[in-house]
């Protein structure tokens, strides 16, 4: 395999931070939990150089949008990908020559972070809302459809003092929308759930909407399930250890009281399960989306008779005081599930200084009406390198021919074989929310008419 060294690649984008408002990034944090996506680096500015050892197997292109470097051209996947620039606030299809092959116009709508193509051509997008009451990393407020002329076919408001969508959307099989939301919990009410850090605090919600009707017809809310070993006089007191289902309030000591921070969310048709990535837990939490709104306030009820309780979590044993299970994620991104019980997601690696992609196994047990207790799913496959490094946003998707396609958020995108061979990179100055591949005559493309 050629060795390629990009050696100021890095530091050139890294300077990019500081501009983008939609990242994931805070100005104030407390603890080393919090991760690097939360921290603004500073880096030189300058050119990116790229130190290329020659071989007849290796080409570099500059293409419109980028660099790319191929390692070996016949093991790649000759498809378009759909980037999500938030720096450029840009929505384009690429070919794998890195040149532009269709972009959005989005006019003065500036990117949340998800976007998705839909089967009919049209985008799903989180945006930010023009004024929202409080923001934090991947800010957001509203949801559109929209189509291939920029006109939004759908928009959907969720951004007031009380709450907000932001990071991630998920399109149901039954064409409803799921989104992540923060909600308001004042202080006095923190406070009386056990909080130590006598602020407003924020946790996390999902909701489910129905586009035709544009109305909330399923939602969970963390704050139904907490528990806090803190104050003993609160009725949720009690051991966080023996209450795996339920989540420790106290986990994140979080200036501005962003204590959880989900960054995206994956569905389970098969068993109708939601996927949420805790980015400041470092963990997965699964939870039933059987119930009804009502069971998902509750600890019965759902075909998993738990109600709204986590039914497994995974990723950081140290949120339920294991400190002996190995951990396995330092701030995930993209609970990719892309076949039944396997997962791909991408840990940013921290202070590690390197990110990791893993395939994940996930338990059986869940099928079997059960909570495992602090367990960690397989590892099936895994992928790193000491170039891949990104502290903030990234993932990773699984391509026809079991290559791995993984957008590094500060420098682009990397196509790796189940191998581990590296026949593919794209760089480019930018902030990449994560990419998808596409096939030429996918329906969704075909649907383009480009």
């Amino acid at each position: 395999m050629v060795q390629l060294k990009f050696s100021n690649t890095k530091n050139a984008i890294l300077c990019v931070w500081i501009f983008i408002l939609s990242s994931c990034s805070t100005n104030n944090t407390t603890i080393t939990d919090i991760p690097e996506e939360e921290i603004e680096t500073e880096a030189p500015t300058g050119e990116a150089e790229i130190e290329e050892t020659l071989s007849e197997s290796s080409t570099t292109t500059i293409g419109e949008l980028g660099t790319v470097t191929f390692y070996n051209e016949e093991q790649i996947e000759d498809h378009y990908i759909l980037v999500n620039d938030a720096a450029a606030n840009s929505v384009y299809l690429m070919d794998k020559n890195a040149d532009l092959v269709y972009e959005w116009p989005l006019g003065d709508r500036i990117i949340g972070n998800d976007v998705i193509l839909l089967n009919d051509g049209t985008l799903l997008a989180s945006l930010e809302s023009d004024n929202p009451n409080f923001q934090f990393g991947g800010q957001g407020g509203i949801i559109q459809i929209i189509d291939k002329n920029g006109k939004a076919l759908w928009n959907f408001n969720y951004s007031n003092t009380e709450h907000r969508s932001h990071h991630d959307v998920e399109l149901l099989p039954n064409g409803n929308v799921l989104a992540i939301a923060w909600e308001k919990m004042v202080k006095d009410e923190a406070i009386a759930n056990g909080s130590k850090l006598g602020t407003d605090i924020f946790p996390e919600s999902i909701i489910e909407i129905d586009p035709i009707t544009s109305t909330i017809v399923w939602e969970w809310h963390a704050k139904d399930h907490l528990i806090q070993d803190f104050d003993e006089s609160k009725l949720n007191f009690g051991s966080i250890e023996e209450n795996p289902q339920l989540i420790n309030l106290n986990y994140v000591d979080a200036d501005g009281g962003n204590i959880m921070h989900a960054n995206g969310i994956g569905y389970d048709e098969l068993n109708n399960l939601i996927y949420l990535s805790v980015n400041y837990y470092s963990e997965v939490w699964v939870i039933d989306h059987s119930t009804s709104t009502v069971d998902a306030a509750l600890h019965s009820g759902g075909n998993f008779d738990r109600g709204g309780d986590l039914l497994y979590r995974f990723g950081n044993p140290s949120t339920q005081n294991d400190g002996t299970t190995q951990r396995l994620f330092i701030n995930n991104h993209y609970p990719n599930l892309f076949e039944p019980g396997k997962m791909l997601i991408y840990t940013n690696g921290g202070d590690l200084e390197q990110s990791t992609v893993y395939e994940l196994k996930l338990p059986t047990a869940l099928n079997q009406k059960s909570i495992p207790q602090i367990t960690q799913p397989e590892i099936i496959w895994s992928f790193t390198d000491p170039e891949l490094y990104a502290p903030k946003v990234s993932g990773a998707v699984r391509l026809p021919s079991g290559n791995t396609l993984i957008t590094e958020g500060d420098f682009g995108l990397w196509e790796v074989t189940q191998q581990g061979e590296v026949v593919w990179k794209f760089s480019a100055p930018g902030f990449f929310w994560r990419a998808y591949h596409y096939a030429k005559d996918d329906p969704a493309i075909l649907a383009l008419d480009l």
